[in-house]
């Protein structure tokens, strides 16, 4: 069902079933208690249970060591369920403002609200044919008009649906006389008609309208109609002209006629038609063009057809026809684009996710509504969604822990039973538009409070490949491992070093010891489970500033507070108390060292730069190790912010670095000096985006690669930790 989710863990996917096989893996032939080693659990609980994979066994029980027997088990998953509950009533749904009546005037139900974005204003159509046009920022009425259609009289005019064609400049607005008119909306004045496609065969119930996003000449209208058919007009050369001028027929309105059977005949080199029928009898309640999968979903309340998706076949004009079940069939559905999954409105009250490729059933079933659902819309960048149900009821829902975190109720109109509800999410202005008959509201999400991840400046932040978390550290000595995924804080360690503050920390090549260093002069080995393992006397009984922990293979090297390395063999680490071995490589150094970066021998030489240094003025060095030679600088920050901190991705293309007003810039340095040459160069590399995640000074960097996609972590003194892309979106 796609990477975003596949992060529920797999304790949240077990039954209570699934637990007693575990519990009876703890039990020898006789019926006794047994423990089981690392290996012993994991084979056994994978074959047993049946789900899942053996790696997500292994995270069951994160400890290397040891053996593990049912009540240190039941303890671990108890206490993770017990950290969820309570994250999980920390994480608040959105608040919204009072809900607002705007003044309408239409006399019939509102069929469809847009928003217009070269104009700044958002257009509502009534069932009549009344066009209304509201101001963006406080909602005002700036313009009435009436939709002229000579087809048929003013009494009998019913619009059904209406799109907006943004790159030719025009709305197509569906009628029950089997038509579809094409409308100008840059003379907003008066919407001239420019096209009328008549001669469909059934009447058309709901549009959709698709461009491609790196070609704005080809496009996509959907139509769905009553008879249960699909039909898609694909325009070639949309800004030049949406159909030709084969034999000029105009009427009263001076509208270009358009036959659909001249279309279905391919007379319009312009544009083709494609279609199907598998939703006849029932009417089609909703279409939509996907173009990342070159396919039509559409709905209906006919059980057998309750979502229809046609896929276009390559190098044809057919659709191949997939159909999914629901018991009651469906009102409405949405798409999201990067979790790749569609959500249905159950006339049997539940919301259903899908994978668009399973057509066995649904991914996941959302039950909590009490009546039919009517509306559902994925709230794209926060991947959450939105549904609401025929008994007033409005729901928001996280995706990624299939749990309804927002209910909202009793604040909208009685009406009566078959009341026409829409819903339209202008997610950039955080604004959802509900209308009722001809009563239109909105609701407007509050200003949120830029969320704090720590209570105190955070010092460090890393990412754990193996658990695929984010594992950050505060100055009032506490470590929180967070999901990737969802942002979700899995764990918190608290007083580590007792009140004395973490500096920095480490992870170990298998990705489950964590190393913390404390302003009290110790270096800690803990186990994801909140276990110390070791002590290390870094300071001798000292406080100390440790900078840095680097691991290597065979020793641990701490610094920051003296002109010498403190080591620690790793054969001294039998005892939980581990004391430091003897530095052999002298002082080198005439100041204290702060970090260093480990490179294994070669054989082969690097031709430029391969080693990467910041610090005060906000300058960037290269240097070539191998001529310890200083080969490149530049400037990368503003020189009156003092000194940065930066880090380069584990490919070694992209360099990131920030300042102390939390301003993070990403560099491509994949061809930057890759041969030695006389002098230094001054010309920066390319800079690839500039943005400001943060309130305060950033206090350390990392790159992650999370699934396919390398992601920058930032930890600043403003309290937070950000996940962003390369580019500067944020997760």
């Amino acid at each position: 069902m796609g990477t975003r989710m596949e992060v529920a863990q797999l304790e949240e996917r077990m039954n209570i079933e699934d637990y007693r096989k575990l519990q009876g893996l703890f039990l020898d032939s006789s019926g006794s208690p047994r423990s089981l080693s690392r290996t012993e659990f994991v084979d056994l609980a994978w074959s047993s249970v049946g789900r899942g994979s053996k790696e997500e066994y292994g995270l069951l029980f994160d400890s290397e060591e040891g053996r593990v027997d049912w009540g240190g088990l039941s303890s671990f998953l108890l206490q993770e369920l017990s950290d969820k509950v309570k994250n999980s009533r920390t994480r608040s749904g959105p608040r919204w403002k009072p809900v607002r009546t705007l003044t309408c005037p239409h006399r019939d139900q509102v069929q469809k609200v847009l928003y217009l974005h070269s104009l700044g204003q958002y257009l509502t159509v009534s069932k009549g044919g009344t066009v209304c046009l509201r101001d963006r920022e406080d909602m005002s009425l700036l313009h009435t008009h009436r939709l002229q259609n000579s087809t048929v009289t003013p009494k009998d005019l019913w619009v059904t649906d209406m799109v907006l064609l943004h790159n030719v400049h025009k709305i197509a607005v569906s009628f029950t006389s089997k038509e579809v008119c094409f409308y100008d909306i840059l003379s907003h004045q008066d919407f001239r008609c420019k096209y009328k496609l008549q001669g469909l065969m059934f009447t058309p119930w709901c549009l959709d309208y698709w461009v491609d996003p790196s070609d704005p000449d080809q496009a996509v209208l959907t139509i769905g109609d009553i008879g249960g058919q699909v039909s898609a007009l694909y325009f070639t050369s949309a800004q030049i002209s949406l159909f030709e001028r084969l034999n000029v027929r105009t009427d009263s309105d001076s509208a270009d006629i358009i036959q659909w059977d001249e279309l279905v005949r391919g007379k319009h080199r312009s544009c083709y038609t494609v279609t199907h029928r598998a939703h006849t009898p029932a009417w089609v309640r909703k279409v939509r063009y996907l173009g990342s999968l070159e396919a039509f979903v559409s709905c209906s309340t006919r059980p057998q057809s309750s979502v229809v998706i046609g896929w276009r076949e390559k190098e044809s004009r057919s659709l191949r026809v997939t159909s999914f079940f629901t018991k009651r069939g469906v009102w409405d559905m949405d798409h999201h684009r990067e979790l790749n999954l569609i959500a249905t409105a159950g006339v049997d009250h539940q919301v259903l996710l899908w994978n668009p490729c399973v057509i066995s059933g649904p991914v996941c079933v959302l039950s909590g509504h009490t009546g039919p659902v009517t509306a559902v819309r994925f709230m794209q960048a926060e991947q959450q969604l939105i549904s609401y149900s025929k008994d007033k009821v409005l729901c928001l829902w996280d995706i990624s822990r299939q749990l309804c975190v927002h209910r909202l109720a009793g604040v909208f109109p009685k009406t009566q039973e078959d009341t026409h509800t829409l819903l339209f999410l202008h997610e950039e202005q955080h604004l959802l538009f509900l209308s009722f008959n001809s009563l239109l509201l909105l609701l407007e999400r509050k200003e949120e409070k830029r969320s704090s991840s720590h209570d105190h400046p955070v010092t460090c932040v890393l990412y754990n490949s193996l658990f695929r978390q984010a594992v950050s550290s505060d100055s009032a000595s506490s470590v929180i491992c967070w999901r990737v995924d969802t942002g979700q804080k899995v764990k918190q360690f608290r007083r580590c070093h007792g009140n004395a503050e973490i500096s920095t920390m480490a992870l170990d090549g298998t990705q489950t010891r964590l190393f913390t260093a404390g302003a009290d002069g110790e270096v800690k080995v803990w186990d994801f489970n909140g276990r110390c393992l070791h002590r290390m006397n870094a300071g001798l009984g000292r406080s100390v500033d440790i900078s840095q922990v680097l691991l290597l293979r065979r020793s641990v090297l701490v610094m920051g507070w003296d002109r010498m390395f403190t080591v620690f063999r790793l054969h001294s680490f039998s005892q939980s108390y581990v004391e430091p071995s003897e530095w052999k490589g002298g002082v080198q150094h005439r100041s204290d060292v702060l970090c260093a970066a480990f490179q294994p021998p070669q054989t082969l030489l690097l031709g430029g730069a391969d080693l990467v240094s910041c610090g005060g003025s906000g300058v960037v060095r290269l240097w070539n190790s191998a001529h310890s030679r200083l080969v490149g600088q530049f400037t990368a920050h503003n020189s009156d912010l003092g000194s940065i901190v930066m880090t380069v991705s584990p490919c070694g293309k992209y360099l990131v670095t920030a300042d102390r007003e939390g301003t993070l810039k990403t560099w491509d340095i994949q061809h930057y000096y890759l041969e030695l040459h006389d002098g230094i160069t001054e010309e920066p590399p390319k800079l690839l985006s500039s943005f400001h995640p943060h309130l305060d000074r950033v206090m350390h960097l990392e790159t992650c690669l999370h699934g396919n996609r390398l992601l920058v972590l930032s930890a600043s003194s403003d309290c937070s930790v950000a996940l962003s892309y390369l580019r500067g979106d944020n997760v």
